[in-house]
């Protein structure tokens, strides 16, 4: 895959989510976060790569006192299909006490999100919220469901806000589905 490649896959896919639902989705989440975590001085955890841009924005509503790491674990390594996961940082910051909030992309299977509350739940977190952009619909999911969710989808092979295609079109701004993939 190159970058011509991704453009032809961009040219021909189907659009799920405009910009602008995809951000007001994002400001009603903060709306829910900040009525459970605005007083409690959390560390919010950024889920790389993919969880990069759905927290960025997200973090622009929650006005409120935070602390903010990155967390690197990832199961596709730029392809389409998860494998096992692979850690490449971990957060710097003592979790040991703290109320811990995850962001990511999306809740697909449920793998990557579940071992990194693991994680947490290991380093002594007080509390663990998850929280992300698209909830993929399907009967594949394993662990909880996440806390906060912005968007729903079927199941397709998704990019955009973070979402990559063969590590590419992660800056798209919209959700988008590769024509006729499940």
């Amino acid at each position: 895959m190159d970058a011509n490649d991704a453009q032809i896959a961009f040219d021909n896919a189907d659009c799920i989510y405009s910009n602008a639902e995809v951000q007001k989705a994002i400001a009603s989440m903060a709306e829910e976060i900040k009525s459970k975590l605005a007083d409690c001085d959390p560390v919010v955890l950024c889920v790389m790569t993919g969880g990069m841009i759905p927290a960025g924005q997200l973090l622009t509503h929650l006005n409120f006192p935070l602390q903010l790491d990155y967390i690197h674990a990832t199961r596709y390594q730029n392809g389409t299909k998860g494998g096992n996961l692979n850690w490449l940082v971990r957060p710097t910051l003592p979790l040991k006490g703290r109320d811990v909030l995850i962001i990511d992309d999306i809740y697909d299977e449920g793998i990557t999100l579940s071992e990194i509350v693991e994680y947490c739940s290991s380093e002594g977190a007080e509390t663990i919220y998850t929280a992300v952009l698209i909830n993929k619909i399907h009967d594949r999911k394993q662990g909880d469901k996440p806390d906060f969710v912005s968007l729903e989808t079927d199941d397709r092979y998704l990019f955009g806000y973070g979402m990559d295609y063969h590590g590419y079109l992660r800056n798209i701004p919209g959700i988008y589905a590769i024509k006729d993939e499940k």
